[in-house]
Order: structure tokens, then C-alpha cells, then sequence
């Protein structure tokens, strides 16, 4: 293999560490084998203290982990539920997380859910737990939802928040978030962060009460008056997320998304999205002509695959749109992707 300039420095030890990757797993990704394993030696020529270890090697151990448990349901699309493990399974917000789970599985999604109690219990519950994964975290005042069997393949245990949240960004395709406590409003504005700085692929975000809830209403006043009238958001960043009383908008706006737009990459300069049907000439004019602010230069333009999708086998089933992105207005971009989906 070709060695990666990030290298222990000594030659004979990345000789080595090169011939155990290649012994194990020659191919396209060997290169970033080679780079964990220099990682790890690296830590312990830096002098990392036990502890310090301890958090790299548990990290890793439990993204590896959660990894294999969601490949083999990667072509799924998944929509992650958050709420209160407090709510009640007589509170009216039970119902509406059970029929909007339902709902998700009825239309061929899958839902993950912290497999606590509450709204956990109740997504369980409605899509069933062959539709259902549990990504959990271990506190000592909750336990976890009775709707996973212990050794159920789909549930995930975790001692880390942060590798926890990186499986639900990861491998979510639709957030919906049911009024909670802290750690719920804690994913909302995290989940619209990594989205509206473009850290997290584009997603629906639903924030999803019950008829004549105030909970996100409020957040609402509260984020229009304190963030948006003060400047501290751009006008356009509440686009990225939908308020809604209703279950049927809220299954709407999350498989909507997915009407043709299917994906994307960054492939050099261009970002690239894959869609079921690329717009002809005069919507793209059209496009060009609404979306023009999204652009660091260049124009969007339809296209096939590119070479780096080809030689990696990446989705080259599908259409492609490509612009040169400014890297800047993501709110804006979820506009041009309801713009695709839209024809």
C-alpha cells in the first residue's frame, strides 16, 4: 500500500503497521486503517494518561459496534424520535408518538429511539420493534424500555453522549422531537446546528406537539424573539425546521425530502446531489435563476456520475445535481432541495 503522509515517523514501524492492514484488509479504505492504528501509537508517544486511553479506546469500541449493528439496514430510511422519558402512557403525547411511529412504519421507514421509557417507549410500540432500533445511554436513574429484549440485535448500548449522538445524526435520515426535558431541547438545537452549519447531511426536522400544545410554540416565541429579532440566526434558518399539531404533516414533511432528492457528497470543490430525476434545461434555468445566492461561482448544472463516485461505486444508479456551493446557506440549500423535489 501507498503509506498516507500522517505516520508514526519511524519507517520501520509504519512498514509495519502497513503490512498488518494489508494482512487484514487490503482495499479501498486501507489507508485509514493505517491512520487509527498511527493514531493510537501516536497517543501513547504523546505520553496520553490511562484515562485519557480509557475515553479513546470506549469511543472507538462503541462506534465500531454501533456501526455493525446499523449496516445491514443502511438502504432504510430511518427517522429518530426524541421526547421525555417522563410522559405518561395515558399523557395525550404518548398516543401521538405511538400513531406517528405507526405512521413512519407504514410507509416503510424505520424509527430510533433513546430505548428509554416515555416517548421511547411509545415509538417502540408503534412502528414495532422489528422496525425499531434503541440507542441507549447508561444513567442510573433510567432504565430502559421493556419494548427491546435484552439481546435484541437493534439495541445499542452506550456509556458516552457524545458517541450516542453521533449514531442518531449518523444514521438518521428525519429527526422528530415530542416535548421533553433538557436533554430533549439539548438534540433540538444541537440537530438544527449540525444542520444549519452543514456538519450533519440535510434532514427534516419536525418539532411535533399534540392539538393545542404549547410546548414548541413557545420555543418558537422564545427563538423568534430572543435569537431571530436579536440576529443571532439568519432569517432563513427556521426553514430548516416545521412546528406541527398533526401526525399525517409530520410523516409528510419527513418522506417528502426523499421524493427524488436522495442523497449527496462533496466531491472536490462540487457538491453533488444524487436525485432520482435530474431537472431539464429550463428548470435548471429556473434554479439557477431563484437559487443563484447558494453559489460560490459556476451555475447548477445537471450531470452524470463523476469519476471519484465511479471508481468508488457510489450510488451511479442515480442522476446528479452539481453546484459550487458556498458552503454557507444551508438553510437555503434545504430550499433548493424542496425545489428538486417539487420537479
Amino acid at each position: 500500500m501507498e503509506l498516507p503522509r500522517y505516520r508514526t515517523g519511524d519507517e520501520a514501524l509504519d512498514a509495519e503497521i502497513a503490512r498488518l492492514v494489508e494482512s487484514v484488509e487490503p482495499g479501498h479504505s486501507d489507508d485509514l486503517l493505517f491512520e487509527i492504528i498511527v493514531t493510537a501509537l501516536r497517543m501513547a508517544r504523546d505520553g496520553a494518561n490511562r484515562g485519557d486511553l480509557k475515553i479513546a479506546n470506549r469511543a472507538l469500541k462503541e462506534m465500531r459496534y454501533a456501526f455493525s449493528v446499523f449496516a445491514p439496514y443502511r438502504a432504510a430510511r430511518k427517522a429518530s424520535i426524541f421526547g421525555s422519558a417522563r410522559t405518561r402512557e395515558d399523557d395525550p403525547l404518548y398516543e401521538q408518538t405511538r400513531n406517528l411511529a405507526s405512521a413512519l412504519a407504514g410507509r416503510g421507514w424505520m424509527v430510533v429511539t433513546g430505548a428509554g421509557p416515555g416517548i421511547m417507549a411509545a415509538g417502540i410500540e408503534g412502528a414495532g420493534p422489528d422496525n425499531a432500533f434503541g440507542v441507549s445511554i447508561r444513567l442510573p436513574f433510567e432504565g430502559t424500555t421493556p419494548g427491546f429484549m435484552p439481546d435484541d440485535p437493534k439495541l445499542v448500548n452506550f456509556q458516552y453522549f457524545f458517541t450516542r449522538k453521533l449514531s442518531f445524526v449518523k444514521e438518521s435520515d428525519a429527526f422528530v422531537l415530542l416535548p421533553g426535558g433538557f436533554g430533549t431541547l439539548d438534540e433540538a438545537f444541537e440537530t438544527l446546528t449540525l444542520v444549519q452549519t452543514g456538519k450533519a447531511q440535510p434532514a427534516p426536522i419536525v418539532l411535533l406537539d399534540v392539538p393545542g400544545g404549547t410546548y414548541w410554540a413557545r420555543w418558537h416565541e422564545f427563538v423568534q424573539a430572543e435569537l431571530l429579532d436579536r440576529g443571532y440566526l439568519s432569517p432563513t434558518d427556521l426553514d430548516l425546521v416545521l412546528i406541527t399539531d398533526d401526525v399525517a404533516a409530520a410523516v409528510d414533511e419527513c418522506t417528502r425530502f426523499y421524493a427524488n432528492y436522495h442523497s449527496m457528497r462533496f466531491v472536490g470543490r462540487d457538491l453533488v446531489l444524487r436525485v432520482q430525476s435530474a431537472p431539464d434545461a429550463a428548470r435548471l434555468a429556473q434554479l439557477n435563476d431563484e437559487f443563484a445566492d447558494l453559489l460560490a461561482s459556476g451555475e447548477i448544472r445537471a450531470s452524470g456520475p463523476t469519476p471519484r463516485e465511479e471508481r468508488d461505486g457510489d450510488e451511479l444508479h442515480l442522476d446528479r445535481v452539481v453546484l459550487r456551493f458556498d458552503r454557507y446557506h444551508w438553510s437555503r440549500l434545504r430550499r433548493l432541495i424542496d425545489a428538486l423535489n417539487a420537479g
